[in-house]
């Protein structure tokens, strides 16, 4: 049997490392993840609530339009319900929105280190994938106006960026979308935008009043905590959103994931403390990280790329073996490790880790 040629050469995501596989191949007792930026107080109380409240529904299927999760979100948004889709993770939307826009020969821009599945989807419909490199670990959006011709379908911009953590401001993307043409989609994964706390980050809800090319991509898998849910949703001008559910699979969303998203959105105060713990922790590492002299990026979510001095993997593997997990191989920056933001003890003892093995390797070399 013969695959699509489109798919032969892809690789397959690998995701980090679980708690689970670290103690059993290492026979450790205590660990540490701090690799794929999950929130480390969980989930609101409401929201785990609502999932056993489903249980009894269990036979039964979802909403096949998730109507009471999206009214939600779309009075927490100020938005219409019929700018919003919903899918099995924001991962899920990326999927449909190459599903419904692109085909063999089709253009698509994204930066050159971003999250990774822009390129994975896009690859499989045959599209043409322009990678516009960073400028000092951000979006060049000049460049990526440059890459702009009229094979162009859709353009990526990760914001906050997967892995490096940096923004994009409101004003600068105005001055991008005013030069975009209409027939280009700009699509905003904002998975870590309820973690951002710079006044110049952009208001994209204001964008979407003024552009119907452009969407916002957002999830319950970060600071909602509710990753193994596996829910998401897009925010954009409701011909966008229709032509995403034209592809939609039906009942893509369980009814646990939608109880339990709903009851998240209307739980802001446990969004609140975690974005406080989040800031606190975010400045504590980048304080720790500028004491070690170590270069880190600006960082907005609930990570950071910090550069180690060595091959990220070897620092990740000796981290490891101190029951720490973070996030290495990152193409374009081999010596720069991923580290999610943790609880307070967490980070220290990260902190500790990493400067210990600095310490053995400055010894040894």
């Amino acid at each position: 049997m013969q695959p699509k040629k489109s798919v032969v050469h892809l690789p397959v995501y690998q995701p980090g490392k679980s708690v689970e596989d670290v103690k059993r191949e290492l026979g450790l007792d205590e660990v540490i993840k701090l690799a794929s930026n999950e929130n480390p107080y969980g989930s609101s109380e409401q929201a785990k609530q609502a999932i056993v409240n489903e249980v009894n529904n269990t036979s039964i299927y979802p909403d096949g339009a998730a109507l009471q999760t999206t009214a939600a979100v779309a009075q927490h948004l100020g938005v219409n319900t019929n700018q919003i889709i919903f899918g099995a993770g924001s991962d899920e939307i990326i999927l449909m929105i190459c599903r419904a826009y692109l085909v063999a020969g089709d253009e698509t821009i994204m930066a050159d280190q971003t999250f990774p599945q822009y390129k994975h989807n896009a690859e499989i419909e045959g599209a043409k994938c322009i990678e516009v490199p960073m400028k000092h670990g951000a979006h060049d959006l000049d460049a990526m106006l440059a890459a702009v011709t009229e094979r162009t379908k859709i353009v990526w911009i990760c914001n906050p960026n997967n892995p490096t953590g940096t923004i994009v401001s409101h004003n600068d993307m105005v001055t991008f979308m005013n030069q975009m043409p209409e027939h280009v989609l700009v699509v905003l994964d904002e998975a870590y935008v309820e973690y951002v706390t710079d006044d110049q980050f952009l208001d994209t809800l204001a964008l979407l009043k003024q552009y119907n090319n452009l969407i916002s991509l957002r999830t319950f898998s970060k600071i909602y905590g509710l990753a193994s849910l596996r829910i998401g949703y897009g925010v954009g001008d409701p011909a966008v959103i229709h032509t995403i559910n034209q592809v939609r699979e039906p009942f893509n969303t369980t009814r646990f994931a939608q109880a339990a998203a709903k009851a998240a959105i209307e739980d802001q105060a446990f969004i609140k403390m975690c974005k406080m713990n989040n800031k606190q922790g975010r400045e504590y590492l980048q304080q720790q990280f500028n004491r070690l002299q170590l270069h880190s990026f600006p960082a907005h979510g609930n990570f950071i790329l910090v550069d180690v001095g060595m091959p990220a993997q070897e620092m990740f593997q000796l981290l490891m073996q101190r029951g720490i997990i973070t996030r290495a191989g990152h193409g374009k920056y081999p010596t720069y490790l991923r580290v999610s933001i943790g609880k307070p003890e967490h980070n220290e003892a990260f902190v500790q880790a990493l400067e210990q093995i600095l310490l053995e390797v400055k010894v040894t070399s």
